[in-house]
């Protein structure tokens, strides 16, 4: 992995590479910033370039010692990654809860694509209705492993994704270690909610903010994926909404509480999503709509009722559902409300 398999970001990579030339090299860096922007993709290309044995001056991993080899299939014994977890079935005990149960998983999902996002690991762990966290096991795990000698005889690297899924007791206790770590040991985390991120570990950071890519970068990043359960419910919402069926809505609310809180979240980004490419499909610019097959088949009658006039409220009563579900209030009541809100938003 380099820099130059990441779409864009070049003045983030120029950063990157310009701060090692200069011998500038934090032990804890933050890339923080929007999802999909490749973060995660920049923080396992810096960590290849700290690991090679005869990195070019440009910044460019040399790809032929025995560094980049076991780097280019995430396996170097000083690359290490953390990551959120369900302890699912099979982890029993919350003791026993370390990324390291996954390790074949994530490295199965690198291996396929840096551009992927929480919904997608959840998937790989088979936990699409949990919510993925860190336990407080991990943290005495990443002591442990950074305690130890390298392997290699050079740097050791931790990369950490998603440090905002961390609960305080597990984040105090990584904190220890990113105050006083090992010599040539670095962390590069990369967050997409960096607020949430405890203070004190975010004031131990050099951080480094990842714009969003420009639409036509993320257009190649991530072309259309189908998701026909969302486009299911969401095709279900609009129609029930237009026609007006309260209690077939009630059962539909119903049937989304149902539903683990990750996979409710991931529903209400779908449904902003859709929602924004058919008020644009409005337009008949199809450079700048988004949507798959089906998508676009369905929206040829639905766009017209996405307009100036309503886009706006019916986009911000989705936002407030995600928001709600986020802070665990009760879905059947934000779902059923969100119905009845779109019951009258839809005919404007």
């Amino acid at each position: 992995m380099t820099f130059d398999n990441i779409i864009g970001q070049a003045e983030t990579k120029q950063r990157l590479i310009a701060e090692w030339q200069a011998g500038r090299i934090p032990h804890a860096l933050m890339l923080r910033g929007p999802q999909g922007a490749g973060k995660l993709g920049l923080a396992v290309a810096y960590a290849t370039l700290l690991l090679c044995e005869h990195p070019q001056a440009d910044g460019t991993p040399c790809g032929e010692c025995n560094s980049c080899h076991m780097a280019r299939k995430f396996e170097h014994p000083d690359l290490h990654f953390t990551f959120p977890i369900v302890r699912g079935t099979k982890i029993k005990d919350a003791k026993d809860a370390l990324s390291d149960f996954y390790i074949k998983e994530w490295r199965r999902r690198l291996l396929g694509g840096i551009y992927f996002d929480l919904n997608d690991w959840l998937a790989d762990m088979k936990a699409e209705n949990q919510q993925a966290t860190y336990y407080v096991a991990e943290a005495d795990n990443i002591q442990r492993k950074l305690a130890l000698k390298s392997n290699q005889g050079g740097r050791k690297v931790m990369v950490v994704w998603l440090p905002e899924k961390m609960n305080a007791d597990t984040a105090n206790k990584l904190l220890k270690i990113i105050e006083e770590p090992p010599a040539g040991t670095h962390f590069i985390m990369v967050s997409e909610e960096a607020d949430k991120v405890l203070g004190t570990i975010l004031s131990r950071t050099q951080q480094i903010y990842v714009p969003p890519l420009s639409p036509e970068e993320y257009n190649q990043a991530h072309p259309p994926r189908e998701d026909m359960e969302s486009f299911d419910l969401f095709v279900m919402l609009m129609r029930l909404s237009y026609q007006r069926k309260v209690k077939d809505l009630r059962d539909w609310s119903n049937h989304m509480a149902g539903l683990g809180r990750e996979r409710q979240k991931q529903f209400l980004t779908y449904c902003q999503h859709l929602l924004r490419e058919n008020f644009m499909f409005n337009f008949q610019r199809p450079e700048l709509v988004r949507l798959t097959p089906t998508e676009a088949a369905f929206s040829k009658n639905f766009a017209r009722f996405i307009n100036e006039r309503n886009v706006i409220p019916i986009m911000e009563e989705f936002a407030r559902a995600e928001t709600d579900i986020s802070q665990n209030v009760n879905a059947r009541m934000v779902f059923f409300d969100l119905a009845l809100q779109i019951i009258v938003l839809l005919i404007q």
